[in-house]
């Protein structure tokens, strides 16, 4: 019997091996967050803890009084200073009084497919909680949600899950897509059941999957008097060349939107 089950387990370790890991690449983290403090420019970098995981963030402090704080979540695969979405909405909110914090999320090799991306959803929440604790510690108040394309997947998940009471008052998804029927990436299930001000904006020639679900987005979303859905005419899924509108819109929904 041993030498049966020696093959076996043997074919078993194998695949194990070969399955994505279910843990950022800290190295793809660490080289990132060398390349972006040694080059930041404006804001500063902070790092958080959220267990035994520390990870970047980059803080923006408003011109003035600030207005309030913004959590931003990037896409899939890059970090919080991403030329595209990220950095327009990190630097030029602050100017605007809004104190942004841009975290790193979890991170996989480039090959790495949004599939891939599932075992790191555990370590999403965590990240988030550490960026509220820090911007509540300093009384960075109220606090909003502004997330691209995975990262909106990843917050709408956060805020549709999230304890009673929590600190986030408003949410911004830009260019969110969302599976019909996947637990994980159904967002119009996740904006039936988050109970905030939510913005759901898009570009009008954004991704396939992002325009497909306008519809169902905003039947889900409609059921929460708090949501409203804009469109950005001519931007695609990374506002290029529509960056200073995006900012814009998202300041203008907010200033309408989180209370005072």
């Amino acid at each position: 019997m041993h030498a049966l089950l020696k093959p076996l387990l043997t074919i078993f370790m194998l695949s194990l091996i070969a399955l994505p890991g279910a843990a950022s690449d800290k190295a793809k983290e660490k080289r990132w967050a060398d390349q972006i403090v040694d080059q930041l420019i404006e804001g500063e970098a902070e790092w958080l803890e959220a267990g035994d995981d520390r990870f970047l963030a980059i803080l923006t402090e408003a011109e003035g009084e600030p207005r309030g704080a913004v959590i931003l979540l990037h896409g899939i695969g890059v970090h919080p200073n991403w030329p595209q979405v990220i950095y327009p909405l990190r630097t030029e909110l602050p100017r605007l009084g809004w104190t942004t914090l841009s975290l790193q999320l979890p991170v996989l090799p480039n090959e790495a497919t949004e599939e891939d991306y599932r075992p790191l959803n555990p370590e999403v929440a965590p990240r988030i909680d550490a960026g509220l604790r820090f911007l509540v510690d300093r009384n960075l108040v109220p606090v909003a949600i502004v997330a691209h394309s995975q990262g909106a997947t990843r917050g709408s998940n956060y805020l549709r899950d999230a304890r009673p009471g929590g600190s986030v008052a408003a949410f911004v998804a830009i260019g969110v897509q969302g599976t019909p029927g996947d637990d994980y990436a159904d967002i119009a299930d996740s904006l039936v059941r988050i109970h905030l001000p939510v913005l759901d904006i898009y570009g009008e020639n954004d991704l396939e999957p992002v325009l497909a679900r306008v519809d169902r987005r905003f039947a889900a979303g409609s059921r929460n008097r708090g949501y409203s859905q804009q469109m950005v005419p001519g931007a695609n899924h990374f506002f290029d060349g529509h960056e200073a509108e995006l900012v814009t819109r998202v300041y203008d929904w907010l200033e309408a939107n989180v209370p005072r």
